[in-house]
């Protein structure tokens, strides 16, 4: 018997869905918009985190050494960088390395140090560390060690574009509250249309006895189906708009100019299902719930 009325509640929900075709209609159009909207900004949200992550993984310094430094005195201080507390590589760069870098920097006028000596060029290590906040103290470390030079470093700029993308993430999850919100509203108003064309249906089945949860269920499953259907269009759309303009954007001149890389949507698509069936099944369901409070009450 229960599965009878459990199979009644759920046909019924789809019966509505069909039924009642301009407001199912008006619901998928409103939701699809403002999912899309959502999606734009969940993805801009991924993007963010690889971009902050891709920076955080490539933080560090150079250090260089001291020109009358002896082989063994360049050995020795990377040991004695290593051994410090937060160092995660330090990378050795030959002053050969360092002239043949300089070269490749000044391409079509790299004539201009064919009168350098190799000599003249420092020595140096790459030092990657695990937290950017230890850069300072790292940095206070290592210059107490013998034969130090001078260290370059980004930490300025490193710090700003976190602070930047932790700042856009922050306003990025408000946005996503915010159309969440938009959504629930959106779909129980757009319900509310239909509950209230079938206000007297709704009044007979409580004068025979029926309870408020037999009433409600329809109207949910009825919520539930548009959020998932909304959810999928959105899904097709929003995953052929973004591989059209990652595409274009890794192949641009900016883009490999920076080193930048975008997340693939395959990356993501697994979580962005989770996410969007969720988010549409929830506000389908609580959107149905809210609209049909009026027409409940005893």
């Amino acid at each position: 018997m229960k599965y009878n009325i459990l199979g009644y509640l759920i046909g019924e929900g789809f019966s509505n869905v069909f039924k009642n075709k301009k407001s199912t209609g008006a619901s998928l159009v409103i939701m699809c918009a403002t999912m899309i909207i959502f999606g734009v900004f969940l993805i801009l949200g991924e993007n963010i985190n690889h971009f902050v992550d891709d920076i955080k993984a490539e933080q560090g310094f150079q250090v260089f050494i001291k020109v009358d430094a002896t082989q063994e005195e360049i050995q020795k201080f990377g040991e004695d960088i290593r051994k410090i507390e937060g160092v995660s590589t330090a990378e050795y760069i030959s002053k050969e390395d360092g002239l043949n870098t300089m070269k490749q920097r000044l391409k079509d006028d790299k004539g201009v140090l064919d009168g350098f000596n190799v000599e003249a060029f420092k020595a140096s290590y790459m030092v990657k560390i695990n937290n950017l906040e230890d850069s300072q103290n790292i940095q206070e470390q290592i210059k107490k060690i013998d034969n130090f030079a001078k260290i370059t470093s980004s930490d300025e700029t490193i710090t700003a574009l976190v602070r930047l993308a932790n700042g856009v993430r922050i306003v990025t999850g408000a946005i996503l509250l915010l159309l969440i919100v938009i959504s629930i509203f959106i779909i129980s108003n757009t319900i509310k249309l239909t509950v209230h064309a079938r206000r007297k249906e709704i009044s007979i089945m409580k004068y025979v006895g029926a309870t408020n949860n037999f009433i409600r269920w329809p109207f949910i499953v009825e919520g539930m189906i548009i959020g998932i259907l909304s959810s999928a269009v959105s899904i097709v759309i929003i995953g052929g708009a973004y591989n059209f303009i990652a595409q274009e954007l890794v192949n641009g001149s900016f883009m490999k100019m920076i080193g930048m890389s975008l997340v693939g949507f395959g990356d993501m698509l697994s979580s962005i299902i989770v996410v969007y069936m969720l988010l549409g099944i929830g506000i389908g369901a609580l959107g149905s719930v809210i609209s049909m409070r009026k027409y409940l009450k005893v």
